[in-house]
């Protein structure tokens, strides 16, 4: 955990930020894999995490807004638990390690709340997405299950983003070391990638540095020779001359916060010609996103930027024709890039998405837009200090989608499609970096870049 002031301090800015009522935060509990005692890696709330700090199961936080005081509901360990677990730290103690005074076994918490709610006092909750913590809610609070959507606190949520947008030195300083494990993971990957290896052997080694370093990886493993399936987790292909690998990776270190890179190595060790092509366009997208990424620039701004660069090159090599400000204007490249140019990160590797994606990416001024590919920016709005956020363009040939397009004749005056034939067996390239907005411009999170030239690739590969 950070010091107890952090998590003082978060909690007072937060009681700041809402007007009135009860503020409850609600922790995860075990969840079972395949038996009751069998369970997954436990992974706590990361809203109870930034609040609360304890990486315990069976925890709520409560702050009440109007009286300025704090609870941790919890139960104190049994011996059965200390058989099994052994010592644990009691529940007052482990208030007191982030400033709580007030504390109570969890079986009061449903009192405390249906007090609250039969005096007509707000109860804020946020949305839920464990099914065990919405029966709780139904069951003390009464809100129907299909009703539980509506029940969230807006009010809250907009306070909790507005606070974990803006990362702290602490936060930094653990994100930095996340994408450190990251480089790691990475090159590692590149020099085991080639003809003969099974894609399962390089992602069980990414995901063991990461175990072995800090924690679980931040998602689970993205790794394949058919880089054009955007978040493809299968890992039984057997690499082969002339495939290029796509690894998206992170590690979550051990105060949970995240790193999340890509990147495309060509399985033989060498880039062919048209795949450094290919390659060579998607590196000047991520290095011109890098170029303009500031306080004040929109993230869409820079994502449309970045997609002209995109189009640019293809328009080159002859896959795209016309003008490429307008092929973007129209939607024309999102064929090869059908998504956004990144994400908040931070304690969660798509950074609070549970509290709503455009609550976090979005905002009064900035609203998500409807055309195809644009649709799927996940972050848009203003970029302020503090800020995390991923930078990863794209490049895919996807069979099904050419196909359809050409089928009902989309963006013929943009699109070569008889060039594009001799492309659809390429796969896809995406190269992902970890940015930090500063004051002044941005840094790129981690000590040092994962290699990203075809000639560093190759190299990293070499070795």
């Amino acid at each position: 955990m950070f010091k107890r002031e952090v998590y003082i301090n978060r909690r007072a800015k937060l009681k700041k930020l809402v007007k009135d009522g009860i503020i409850l935060i609600l922790g995860n509990n075990e969840s079972p894999m395949n038996y009751p005692a069998n369970g997954y890696h436990f992974r706590q709330d990361s809203d109870f995490l930034y609040f609360f700090g304890h990486d315990h199961a069976g925890m709520a936080g409560v702050i009440d807004v109007d009286s300025g005081d704090e609870f941790l509901f919890a139960d104190d360990v049994s011996m059965d638990d200390i058989i099994w677990m052994g010592p644990q730290p009691s529940v007052k103690s482990l208030a007191s390690e982030v400033g709580i005074e007030k504390t109570a076994p969890f079986g009061d918490l449903a009192n405390l709340l249906v007090k609250a709610t039969d005096s007509g006092r707000n109860v804020h909750i946020l949305p839920q997405y464990r099914h065990d913590n919405m029966i709780y809610l139904n069951q003390v609070l009464g809100i129907p299950f299909d009703k539980m959507k509506d029940a969230v606190s807006v009010e809250l949520i907009k306070a909790i983003v507005a606070l974990r947008s803006i990362k702290d030195e602490y936060e930094i300083a653990e994100i930095d070391k996340a994408c450190d494990i990251g480089y790691i993971m990475h090159t590692e990957a590149m020099k085991k990638a080639a003809p003969g290896v099974i894609e399962r052997e390089v992602a069980g080694l990414m995901e063991g540095i990461s175990l072995s370093r800090g924690g679980v990886p931040s998602f689970p493993i993205i790794l394949s020779v058919n880089g054009q399936t955007l978040h493809n987790h299968y890992h039984g292909n057997v690499m082969k001359e002339g495939d290029l690998m796509l690894a998206d990776a992170g590690c979550e270190t051990t105060l949970h916060y995240a790193s999340d890179n890509t990147r495309t190595s060509p399985v033989s060790g060498k880039f062919t010609a048209k795949q450094r092509e290919v390659y060579e366009i998607v590196m000047n997208a991520n290095n011109h996103a890098m170029s303009l990424i500031k306080p004040g620039i929109t993230y869409r701004e820079v994502h449309l930027a970045v997609a002209k660069v995109l189009a640019s090159g293809l328009t080159e090599l002859g896959i795209m024709k016309g003008n490429p400000d307008d092929a973007v204007r129209e939607g024309a490249h999102a064929l090869f890039q059908p998504h956004g140019l990144g994400h908040m990160m931070g304690l969660d590797v798509h950074d609070m998405e549970g509290l709503g994606e455009n609550y976090v990416g979005y905002d009064d001024k900035i609203k998500r837009a409807s055309q195809f590919g644009l649709s799927g920016l996940r972050l848009g709005r203003e970029l302020k200090p503090g800020f995390v956020l991923t930078n990863e363009p794209g490049c895919y040939f996807i069979p099904e989608l050419i196909d359809s397009w050409k089928s009902d004749k989309k963006f013929m005056d943009f699109i070569n499609y008889e060039k594009l034939e001799s492309y659809r067996d390429f796969g896809g390239i995406r190269l992902e970096d970890d940015i930090l907005v500063t004051p002044d411009g941005n840094r790129l999170l981690g000590s040092k870049r994962i290699p990203i030239t075809p000639e560093e690739v190759e190299d990293c590969m070499r070795s």
